[in-house]
């Protein structure tokens, strides 16, 4: 039975971890290249996973050697991820909590690493959280999908966006950041914060293309879809794809850059008390 969610508690994918899985993009593999260039080589690495939902971020990982100890509060999507890649990598561990309220060793890890859900965590404690536990010069590593202003999809987003408002009656949605203009809200995080040092952002062109049906999909696999009632969920997701087949010929693409937010915490950094 599906849990009631809202829009802003980060659980609705708890309802759909089976397709969330199937339609949520990976990440480019020149960014975890670039992620894994920051971290000391050999020895027993550790890492902690902000929400890490079915694993797209945590094979990876667990593939160049590290230990990861993933913190899921979605218990559907926690077991997901135990029963996919738990037998194959006896070095994961997977906690069913908030990332705030999780039981973590300070100063213990290499790594902390939040793909697509830093955003979830409180603004006041998420940086400060993430410093407390890692090792000095340990790395706080920050992946943000973001969808860009492209004619890569042909003109599909303006297009769909009268379909949205009729469902939804959202509020004028933010003009989309070109790939030059976009910096992520958490890379100016990491430098506010005064906890980390060598701070860098990097960026990877990584677009999508669906079907109809697989945009759907994703759709269904967004928080705030789920937050919406089951008939006009199904409405929203029908018309837009409709749209798709009518006029898009079955399939769009969405242009994505995903972003990599590094940063080193400094040494001796307290931070705000």
């Amino acid at each position: 039975m599906p849990k009631k969610v809202r829009a802003d508690d980060g659980l609705g994918f708890d309802n759909v971890p089976e397709i969330y899985d199937r339609v949520r993009p990976t990440y480019p593999p020149e960014l975890f290249d670039e992620l894994f260039s920051y971290l000391r080589s050999g020895g027993h690495r550790r890492a902690v996973e902000i929400g890490p939902a079915t694993g797209q971020a945590t094979r990876p990982l667990l593939e160049h050697d590290i230990a990861v100890t993933a913190v899921e509060q979605g218990e559907r999507l926690a077991e997901f991820l135990r029963t996919k890649l738990g037998g194959e990598f006896p070095r994961l561990e997977v906690l069913t909590s908030k990332f705030e309220d999780a039981e973590l060793e300070s100063g213990a890890f290499d790594l902390v690493l939040a793909a697509t859900s830093f955003h979830w965590i409180e603004p006041e404690t998420r940086f400060q959280r993430s410093h407390d536990l890692l090792r000095d010069g340990g790395t706080l590593a920050v992946v943000h999908t973001n969808q860009i202003n492209s004619s890569a999809d042909h003109g599909f987003f303006a297009r769909v966006q009268p379909v949205y408002d009729h469902h939804q009656q959202n509020d004028p949605p933010l003009a989309l950041p070109t790939e030059d203009e976009l910096t992520p809200p958490e890379y100016g995080g990491l430098v506010a914060s005064g906890l980390f040092e060598e701070i860098h952002l990097h960026r990877y062109r990584w677009d999508q293309t669906y079907t109809s049906a697989e945009y759907g999909d994703l759709m269904r696999s967004y928080s705030g879809t789920q937050a919406m009632e089951p008939p006009q969920q199904e409405a929203m997701i029908g018309d837009v794809c409709g749209l798709i087949d009518a006029e898009f010929a079955g399939a769009i693409t969405r242009p994505l850059v995903m972003t990599l937010s590094v940063g080193r915490r400094s040494r001796g950094a307290g931070g705000p008390g």
